[in-house]
Parts: C-alpha cells; structure tokens; sequence
C-alpha cells in the first residue's frame, strides 16, 4: 500500500517540477516584452517582478493557513532579508544581461554557470577538493560559455557583450550563494514562507535603485496583463510548484526542471523574438545544457 502512495505523489512532483521548469523559461521573455512596451529599466523589471510575486505568493500563504505559527526570531528575519537580497542581485542581474545581449545568451549563461559556482563554493565550504566529475562539468561550462559568447560578438556593441555576460555571472552567483544558504534550515521557517517573503523584500530593495530610471506603467490591458503574468506564472506559480515538488521527487526530476528552463527561454527568444544563435553558439549551449546534467547528477 505504501507503494501506491509514493509513485502517485512522486508522479505529481514530476509534474510540478516540469512546469516550473518551463514557466520559469517564459520569464525572461515576459520581462523582455514588459520592458520593450513601457520602456522600463531593467531593474525596474525585475522590482514589479519580485513585488507582484511576492504579494501574490503572501496571498496564497495566508488563504491555505501557511502563515499562521510564522517565526519571530532574529535568525528567521536575518534569513528573509538576505534572500530578499539575493534574490534582488539575482534578478536586477539577469535582466540587465538579458537588455544587453539577450534573452536565450542570458538564461543560458546563468543557468549553465550556477551549479558550477554551487558546485565551487560547496567545496570552499565544506573544505573539500571536487571531484573528477564536478571538475569535468565545470570545465564544460566554461568551454561552453565561450562559444556561446564568442558566436555574439559580432552582433553586440562596444561592451554590451561583456557586461551583459558579466551581469549573467552575477545572477549565477547571486542565486548560486541562495542555494547553499538554504541547505541550513531555520526552524519554523520553510521555504515557501521563506521565498514569498524573499521575494517581497528583494522588490523593495530594487526600488530605490529602479526610481531614478522611471517605474511607470502605462495603465494599458496588454501592460498590465503582461506585468501580472510576469510576477504570478513565472514567479509566484513557478517557485510554489518547484518547492512543492521537491518535497517527494528524486533529484533527477529538479534537474529536469532546471535543464528546461534555458531550453524554453532560448526556443522561445528564436521563435518570438526572432533571436539568431550560430552553430557555434548552439554547440555552447549544449556544452552548457551537458555541465548541468553532469553537476546535478554528482
């Protein structure tokens, strides 16, 4: 009877992870058309992001009974607030690099990069030396990330290329640093509670530095319906459904999901925004795409 119980649960977390996968693919796209509509600063982007996922993941929180026994302690505040930052730094970045090369070269970037950074920083911190697989993988990124940029420096001007790769690397360890944080629980304090909060207070750090450049938004139905997509499907939907799912998936199926979202992001810029990527650069991502699977295995 047991039995029967897992694999149906381990089928739905399946599922919740693909989806997560593939809406977090739809983001970055979804903030590109924001900004290209409103005209906003890519900080400004990524603060309507966090905010309206945010909210809307507190809403969901206090409508299924997750905020009722919420911890007060100085190492659950201290937890929120340093995600919200990095979750702002891991935002505010990846949509600057994604105004200045693109939507598929920025995903895929900070993608490919992250479980390499997590990987680096797990062995700084555990003082252990990786090991040949990790070494492999990494090595793959790196040689992947290189043909992926080198196949756009013909279509990128003066440093557009290097600071959008710059501002990818950012994202990778800013979300890289999120990662090896939450593998030390706070009690009380679990991590929908702690992203729906995250999120909040990442978007009221962007906004002071998003100000300056202009935070308008047309009251338009496309506008606004663009804005709320952005902060509930790709945001608030995607990291509940991922959170979800790990709770009684194997880890093969958070691969998955983490694999898919580049994937989506890239075939979608190709389709919709008529992006262009060289044999060159799909060799690159596909070097990035095998470092992945390779890190998440180890």
């Amino acid at each position: 009877m047991s039995v029967d119980i897992v694999a149906p649960a381990r089928d739905r977390s399946a599922v919740a992870l693909v989806a997560a996968g593939i809406l977090w693919g739809t983001g970055g796209l979804a903030g590109t058309l924001l900004a290209r509509s409103t005209g906003l600063h890519p900080l400004g982007v990524a603060a309507y992001r966090l905010l309206l996922g945010g909210a809307l993941a507190v809403v969901g929180l206090a409508l299924s009974g997750g905020l009722r026994g919420l911890p007060r302690t100085r190492a659950a505040a201290r937890r929120i607030l340093v995600t919200g930052a990095l979750l702002g730094l891991f935002q505010g970045a990846y949509f600057v690099a994604v105004r200045a090369t693109s939507v598929g070269l920025a995903t895929m970037t900070t993608i490919g990069m992250l479980p390499v950074f997590v990987a680096l920083g797990a062995a700084v911190r555990d003082r252990r030396r990786p090991d040949s697989g990790t070494l492999a993988a990494i090595g793959l990124a790196v040689t992947g990330l290189g043909l992926l940029t080198g196949s756009r420096l013909d279509a990128a001007a003066d440093w557009s290329l290097l600071l959008g790769v710059g501002a990818a690397l950012a994202a990778a360890l800013g979300f890289a640093c999120l990662t090896l944080l939450t593998t030390t629980p706070v009690p009380g304090l679990n991590p929908l509670r702690t992203t729906a909060f995250g999120m909040l207070i990442g978007g009221l750090l962007l906004t002071p530095l998003a100000l300056p450049f202009g935070m308008t938004l047309p009251l338009s139905p496309g506008t606004l319906a663009t804005a709320a997509y952005l902060g509930s499907v790709p945001t608030a939907l995607a990291y509940t459904l991922y959170f979800r799912g790990l709770r009684t998936a194997p880890a093969v199926f958070a691969a998955v999901a983490a694999l898919l979202e580049p994937l989506t992001a890239t075939l979608l810029s190709v389709t919709l925004l008529h992006e262009r990527l060289s044999p060159w650069g799909w060799g690159g991502a596909l070097l990035l795409v095998t470092a992945l699977a390779l890190t998440s295995r180890e």
